[in-house]
């Protein structure tokens, strides 16, 4: 008999992919993909465990497709993800409005779970472990223990552009990062499997790629190649149907002159640098296990710009890190209001389970944290705002992702979490890439005129 299943996913867009492979799996055998939860069997809730207000959510939507349960079709709650993985049996001794809590290690045999949950099994719930211990700690080791698997993925939406993951997990060892504890080691895909991917992607109607991975500057160190992105990049642009490649999560300290340039002189690349800064104080950003400061942060922005004036360049900041004084603050918020960022996110510290900064004396007092979110975010809007209004009369080409507004991205907006260009008066259908000139700016939105 067949079974129904809706995947809701939460968090970033490397959860998104997770989502499509598990879909991918369960249509595969047999399993039909349904978009709402009351019309499904299982709800299976890809969580977030990477914040405070991530998991908050997760779990709300794991209590909204409980409270389904006995008024229709809804039989059973499955919790996956960054969340279940990292915190296993303590979630569902927690939660048990959850049928299951499923792990990073029972994704190969997502249909037999859930077939076996459906029929009233009860499932046990794995006690989580650091995954960093499962590779080697020498990148170069790990080439030898990797697998290759033919990729089982099925879209869950119809939008013209969508994540590629290159790589998992993740090497560095930030303080306030849980991430490497519970995604494991870095580990880089082959050219192959992208390529593959890739091309799959744009026969299913995909015109943007946006290659994402934990570290998207470390891709083919554990391969013997750590300039490999800047030889794949070239064949990837070059599949036919692709119209634009965007890079995610670039780290700072492992940005290399070659990157840059070949991520401006690859035709069909985006110009868009996703840099993980975090903060700009050398003092709070050695605490964080991190590499920078002021200077050189603003020396790199510096090399892309000279590159490409035009170039999308955002980032996200921790404020009320453990430690951080006044001086440190006003240190960030001197760096922002010096760097003119398209996009910035700003996030209040929390302490969060297997990390370094959970241990960290010098915690700022939460109504201190409150007020630095409040300033440095209202600074932010305001210094994104006039780099948006500086774009005025700058040419645009824009993909088309809501016909109804009319509304889509430049190539130095990022998917769901950057600005958007709106053209008025048009008819332009999704997917549609439309040449413009920029009239106005609405924060950090851009109206552009049709050329």
């Amino acid at each position: 008999m067949k079974r129904t299943v809706a995947v809701v996913t939460l968090g970033c867009s490397r959860n998104e992919v997770d989502s499509e492979e598990l879909a991918g799996r369960l249509a595969a055998d047999g399993w039909t993909l349904v978009d709402d939860v009351e019309s499904a069997e299982v709800a299976l809730v890809n969580t977030c465990g990477f914040i405070e207000s991530a998991k908050k959510d997760s779990i709300d939507a794991l209590l909204e497709a409980n409270s389904l349960k006995g008024h229709g079709t809804t039989r059973a709650v499955v919790a996956v993800g960054c969340m279940a993985e990292r915190y296993g049996q303590e979630l569902a001794n927690a939660l048990p409005e959850a049928d299951a809590i499923l792990g990073f290690d029972d994704y190969k045999d997502i249909s037999a779970r859930l077939q076996s949950i459906v029929a009233g099994n009860k499932h046990v719930p794995h006690t989580p472990r650091d995954r960093r211990a499962l590779l080697p700690i020498a990148p170069s080791d790990r080439a030898e223990v990797h697998v290759s698997e033919e990729f089982t993925r099925k879209r869950l939406g119809t939008a013209p552009w969508a994540p590629l993951k290159i790589a998992s997990g993740c090497d560095r060892r930030c303080s306030f990062c849980a991430i490497p504890y519970f995604r494991g080691s870095f580990v880089s895909r082959r050219p192959h499997e992208i390529m593959d991917e890739a091309r799959w992607l744009v026969a299913s109607g995909v015109t943007e790629l946006f290659l994402v991975s934990e570290n998207t500057t470390s891709y083919g160190k554990d391969l013997g190649d750590l300039q490999l992105m800047e030889k794949i990049l070239p064949e990837i642009a070059g599949i036919s149907g692709v119209e634009r490649v965007r890079l995610s999560y670039l780290q700072p300290a492992e940005m290399r002159p070659t990157l840059i340039q070949a991520m401006i002189a690859t035709p069909k690349t985006a110009p868009y640098f996703d840099l993980s800064f975090q903060h700009s104080s050398p003092t709070v950003l050695r605490r964080m296990r991190r590499f920078g400061d002021n200077e050189k942060f603003l020396h790199l922005i510096n090399q892309v710009r000279v590159l490409s004036p035009e170039a999308g360049i955002r980032s996200n900041f921790i404020v009320g890190f453990p430690g951080e004084t006044e001086e440190d603050f006003n240190e960030l918020a001197t760096f922002i209001t010096q760097a003119k960022l398209d996009a910035v996110g700003i996030f209040a510290y929390s302490d969060e389970d297997n990390t370094e900064a959970l241990t960290i004396d010098e915690k700022i007092d939460a109504d201190v944290i409150a007020q630095r979110l409040e300033t440095l975010s209202s600074l932010a809007d305001e210094m994104v705002s006039a780099r948006a209004q500086a774009r005025i009369g700058e040419h645009v080409r824009v993909l088309i992702e809501d016909s109804e507004l009319q509304e889509g991205r430049a190539a130095h907006q990022g998917p769901e979490v950057d600005g958007t260009t709106t053209f008025i008066g048009t008819d332009f259908t999704i997917g549609q890439y439309v040449e413009g000139v920029v009239i106005d700016s609405m924060g950090a939105d851009l109206v552009a005129k049709p050329l």
